[in-house]
């Protein structure tokens, strides 16, 4: 009885040609599995490619609630964002894409992991981290980095699958490379390789449109949240995972979270992309929004530190250490009074407030009117100022010394 190898199967051309190279190389008895984390239409025909391809099963996995409520909602709540602009898309999908891999892999007895990540990107370190976390017996085989991987371009793994008697209806003309989920989609290759070119938006879009194309009316919208968990929108409960997919299309209508980043990948060297996330960039503003009323200041200057660490910590594939776990802990504890309602307007790529409610907001009229409240005597701030103000005092003080002594 031959071992088996779990395949991460995306369906295209690469991890495709992997199949029959899989069988050749190790002769391995070769399990494919696909991830459902909201790629849409690209899981059509899945099942009968693979088998066409020489695999002997394919699993489909729908892990959408999962990636929403166990990694989406956790860097919602802590504000992760990348590099200032990345809302993690990818990076956040991959360790529930490990996480499930491995599960098949035990239940199938499989000896290996395999996936089809170059050795490039990032996801290799992601893929791997993880499944060393989750399963460090597996052997994990990486076609890319290996020295018996001839395959260099589309038409080198379209010539080899055809030689193996795989007739698929791949194409050898270029296009984006593309990563789509529930949360985002990006897009890599072609004029976005060079930096000093503007993007083909026209060509490129696939959730949204640009904000030159959306509607001249704007769009008003509310949400919900009970500790920092959306719970609603425009009145009706639902799911994370439905709660993103409306938002993507409300904000993909309005031209919302559009973005062309540089960014600084884990292995060393810069990327250029552009990512569209709609729904994401949305759910992160309205959160945010949320959270000016009922977080006290202290707390929220250490929240922004830890949301910044666990975007570094996701983005380089570091999801399953105690670390991730701790800053989690925290943020999951600065939630519990994270609960109202947000309103804002949807136009033209902007998201514009429109009112805050929390039962558990700490605004106060009376203190924060220009008038006199009951609350707040103006004499109080003498001692706020003479305390945060010594320093500047004394710095200035100092300034004042040192320029008197060189003007003597």
């Amino acid at each position: 009885m031959k071992d088996k190898v779990v395949l991460a199967y995306s369906g295209g051309l690469d991890t495709t040609a992997i199949i029959p190279w899989l069988k050749e190389t190790y002769d391995y008895d070769v399990i494919c599995c696909c991830i459902n984390c909201g790629q849409g239409e690209e899981l059509d025909g899945l099942d009968e490619r693979a088998k066409l391809s020489g695999a002997s099963k394919l699993y489909i996995e729908d892990i959408c609630d999962e990636f929403s409520e166990d990694y989406i909602v956790p860097c919602v709540q802590a504000g992760a964002v990348y590099e200032h602009k990345y809302l993690l898309g990818t990076a956040m999908a991959r360790p529930g894409i490990a996480k499930k891999l491995v599960e098949i892999a035990r239940k199938e007895g499989a000896v290996a992991i395999c996936h089809g990540a170059t050795g490039k990107g990032n996801d290799q370190i992601r893929f791997e981290l993880s499944i060393k976390a989750l399963a460090p017996d597996i052997k994990v085989i990486a076609p890319w980095r290996q020295d018996n991987w001839k395959m260099d371009s589309r038409e080198a793994e379209i010539e080899y699958c055809k030689a193996h008697g795989i007739d698929l209806p791949f194409g050898t003309d270029s296009s984006y490379s593309r990563d789509r989920n529930l949360w985002h989609i990006s897009h890599e290759g072609l004029e976005l390789e060079d930096p000093s070119q503007e993007p083909n938006y026209d060509h490129l879009l696939v959730l949204s449109v640009t904000p030159e194309h959306a509607p001249d009316e704007g769009e008003y919208v509310t949400m919900t949240f009970e500790k920092g968990v959306p719970t609603s929108v425009n009145g009706k409960k639902m799911k994370v995972a439905d709660i993103i997919r409306e938002l993507n299309r409300l904000g993909g209508k309005h031209g919302i979270g559009i973005i062309d980043i540089v960014e600084n990948r884990v292995v060393g060297m810069k990327s250029r992309g552009v990512y569209e996330t709609p729904g994401g960039t949305i759910l992160m503003e309205a959160h945010d929004q949320l959270e000016e009323l009922c977080l006290d200041r202290a707390t929220m200057e250490v929240k922004k530190e830890m949301g910044n660490k666990l975007a570094q910590v996701v983005y380089e594939g570091k999801w399953f250490t105690p670390l991730r776990e701790a800053i989690q802990a925290f943020v999951e504890s600065t939630q519990e009074y994270v609960t109202g309602e947000v309103k804002f307007k949807l136009y033209k790529g902007n998201i514009i407030k429109a009112g805050t409610t929390s039962p558990y907001s700490l605004y106060s009229e009376s203190l924060a009117s220009f008038t006199t409240g009951d609350l707040y005597d103006h004499h109080d701030a003498d001692g706020f100022i003479t305390l945060f103000g010594l320093p500047l005092k004394v710095r200035a003080m100092k300034l004042l010394e040192l320029e008197n002594k060189k003007n003597n």
